[in-house]
Parts: C-alpha cells; structure tokens; sequence
C-alpha cells in the first residue's frame, strides 16, 4: 500500500511540475512556421527605342490606344529626348489628329530645334497633311 501512495505522490508531483511555467519542466513554446511570402519581381524595363518600337508595331496591327499609351511611357522613360516626343506625335497625325501631333512635335524642338523628323512632321502639317506628317517624322526608332 506504501508503494501505491509513493507512485500516486510521485505522479501528482510530476503533473504539477510540468504544469508549472520554469525552464526546466516547461514545454517549449510552439513555433507557427508561415510559408514564405512570394516577392514580386520587378518588370523588366524597357528602353525609349523598345517602347517606341512597340507602340509602332501595336498602330501597325491597329491598337490606337495601346500604341498612345506606349508612346507616352517612352516619354516617360527618356522625357529629354525628342525622340520620343515625335514618335507621339507620328501617332497623333497618323490618326488624323494634327493638334496633338503638332503639340508633340513642338515639344521635340523644344529640346532641339533642330531635330529633323520634328521639323520635318511640322512642315507636313503645316501644309495640313497629317497623314504624311506622321511618315515624315516616322524615321526614328
């Protein structure tokens, strides 16, 4: 019977222990592993010339505003050069629209004056042909 009292002592002595906060007789605090959060990989960028490029080959294939948008990112990746300013403007003459192309035009000489597609575009829409406008300043990339 002693040996029965000792084991049931024992045994309480152990729940008690393991219940109470140490280091020892403590149960370590679960870690929650959290899968990795992806990370976003930047978009490669592209280039003026490639932007330009694209935009012309997307108003060759008749997507106007994606050719628009293309072009306005070009401006937005190399804004100081009239490059990019006239290859906006071809857009907006080759769809008729010779105020905003001659506006883009304007822009180009305004960082060089004597950038030869821009002046080259303005005399055609000076003459009002737009549509020869947009070839005239069309030989940039």
């Amino acid at each position: 019977m002693k040996a029965l009292r000792d084991s049931l002592i024992l045994a309480l002595i152990c729940v008690a222990l393991t219940s109470l906060p140490g280091p020892a007789m403590a149960a370590a605090p679960r870690k929650t592993v959290k899968p990795p959060v992806p990370v976003a990989q930047p978009a490669p960028s592209l280039s003026a010339d490639d932007l330009i490029r694209d935009a012309q080959a997307a108003q060759a294939r008749g997507e106007h505003d994606l050719a628009l948008r293309l072009a306005q990112s070009a401006i937005v990746a190399a804004p100081s050069r009239p490059a990019t300013y006239t290859a906006l403007g071809d857009l907006y003459a080759a769809n008729g629209d010779g105020d905003f192309a001659r506006f883009y035009y304007r822009q180009a000489l305004s960082i060089d004056p004597v950038d030869a597609d821009a002046t080259r575009a303005m005399a055609m829409l000076d003459r009002g042909d737009t549509k020869q406008a947009a070839k005239a300043g069309n030989d940039t990339p």
